[in-house]
């Protein structure tokens, strides 16, 4: 076993990543950057006939975008390869007879029939079928038949599997480093095939097989497997290897806190649980992604992070090499995570504001292309700069500053009624005179012209100010009225009052 730290991700790429893969994949990059380790990816494809087009790319991309890009794995292929257990396949039937030939597993020919109706008796007398200890003499294998049987049998290519032949009347010690020391009754489990007669493993002979070649020190996978740590434990010991240190994580909880987070609660309440949008190559459904949502990749990664797992400090926003630093297993939750879309949010908004203006200003002209309207750099990067603290996504940009770049051509209703009274015209008119005299029209000169001109006439600031916030956005919205003006021009300032003027008279 290395010394060096080695952790890896495994998933299957049976459709998209759930954000709860994401999780499991950033806490194993975490730690593994954390002890100046490798993390690798590994492709889990022995289950062919679930297997979805273009989900490994999908898995590939998903992680590189979160910024959590693997060390070794498919198309970085270092002394550990192939990374596919599909390309792997011919490695594992030598594993699965070393452990017939130690006695620690054989052969079993029972079809899936007999089995079955072993499996109605059984219940027929409340009872449940486990092949095991128990009952294996009794059952077709190669325990209960005489050696010329077994051979005739594997002779004739009769299908069989071969079981894994659990330990009778021990306790197993097993320590997890999330949720510490468990004691288990090897009478309670059951024989787990291992290997099939079409010459594919299961996962657990595969798992454990490719764990131990690519020299993995530290196994951080999610709590769902923590029902086949016995066996996972027991294989090691079968085989005399050591053990890698096991780490259970908790489950990402619905926001109402009961079972696990899936993709129709995403859809249900308007937010997405895969990191980028997975078009299904099937059926042609298109499922949601934070990519596409307009999140960040930093602000998806520190909201994960902390879905099971918290600093001890009362930091919240971490950057990926902040959290490397911080990152603890120890620290990770036993109980599962509630996710709290709303929190998903609330990260985005605090790593839009610490986004570079130039990288926002592209962004933004992109959308303002995909609206047709034609801007200057410049002007963009003004808007971006003063309406940059009230964003969450850079969609929001053209929200709450369209009225930069269209004139206002309707005026919202509720607005126009606490803004527009019966003396807003004339006023307008007025101020329209005023602004039109004036030769300077940077925002400081205008608000000096417009305080004056109001303290002389002696009126509230609310009737010159709101209608013509009004006139100028067509709603109460925006930055300071004076920049506004200023950014607009006096040509446009003044065309937008006359608009408004006329409509709301």
């Amino acid at each position: 076993m290395s010394s060096k730290v080695r952790v890896r991700f495994a998933p299957s790429p049976t459709g998209p990543l759930h954000i709860g893969g994401v999780r499991t994949a950033l806490y194993n990059y975490l730690f593994a950057k954390k002890h100046n380790g490798d993390f690798i990816l590994r492709i889990e494809d022995t289950d062919q006939n679930r297997y979805v087009e273009g989900a490994e790319d999908y898995i590939i991309e998903s992680l590189n975008w979160c910024g959590i890009s693997y060390d070794e794995g498919p198309g970085k292929e270092k002394d550990h390869g192939p990374y596919r257990q599909s390309e792997r396949k011919d490695i594992y039937k030598k594993y699965a007879e070393k452990l017939i030939d130690t006695g620690k597993a054989y052969y079993a020919f029972d079809t899936a029939e007999e089995l079955d109706e072993h499996r109605k008796d059984h219940e027929e007398k409340g009872k449940t079928f486990i092949y095991n200890w128990h009952n294996r003499q009794k059952l077709k294998n190669s325990l209960s038949l005489s050696k010329e049987e077994v051979t005739k049998k594997l002779e004739n290519e009769e299908p069989y599997v071969i079981r894994f032949k659990s330990p009778q009347d021990e306790t197993l010690a097993l320590n997890d480093v999330i949720r510490g020391e468990m004691e288990i009754d090897t009478n309670i489990l059951d024989d787990k095939v291992l290997f099939k007669s079409d010459g594919m493993p299961t996962y657990h002979l595969a798992n454990i097989v490719d764990d131990h070649l690519m020299e993995i020190t530290h196994v951080i996978r999610g709590e769902e497997w923590l029902p086949s740590l016995a066996l996972h434990h027991l294989l090691y010991k079968a085989f005399g290897w050591k053990a890698p240190e096991f780490a259970h994580l908790p489950l990402i909880l619905k926001p109402q806190g009961k079972g696990k987070l899936s993709k129709r609660d995403g859809e249900k309440m308007g937010f997405p649980v895969f990191p980028i949008e997975w078009k299904d190559p099937k059926t042609g459904e298109v499922s949601a992604g934070y990519r596409e949502e307009g999140y960040f990749p930093q602000a998806v990664t520190n909201m994960l992070a902390f879905l099971g797992w918290n600093p001890g400090t009362e930091q919240e926003f971490f950057e990926l090499d902040e959290l490397v630093q911080a990152f603890e297993l120890e620290r990770v939750h036993k109980g599962g995570a509630k996710f709290d879309p709303e929190k998903t949010k609330w990260f985005q908004q605090h790593y839009i504001q610490l986004a570079d203006n130039d990288m926002l200003t592209e962004r933004f002209m992109e959308l303002l292309e995909k609206r047709e309207i034609k801007s200057k750099k410049d002007y963009t990067r003004k808007v971006v700069e003063l309406i940059k603290e009230r964003v969450v996504f850079v969609e929001d940009f053209w929200d709450q500053g369209y009225f930069f770049y269209i004139a206002p051509t309707s005026f919202e209703p509720k607005d126009s009624k606490k803004a527009w009274k019966n003396d807003s015209s004339q006023i307008m008119n007025e101020l329209k005179e005023i602004l039109g005299n004036v030769e300077d029209f940077h925002s400081e000169n205008l608000q000096a012209v417009v305080k004056g001109w109001i303290n002389g006439k002696e009126i509230g600031f609310g009737k010159v100010m709101m209608p013509l916030r009004l006139s100028l956005v067509g709603a109460l919205q925006g930055p300071d009225l004076y920049v506004i003006a200023e950014m607009l021009g006096k040509k446009e300032t003044l065309s937008r009052l006359e608009t408004a003027i006329k409509t709301l008279k």
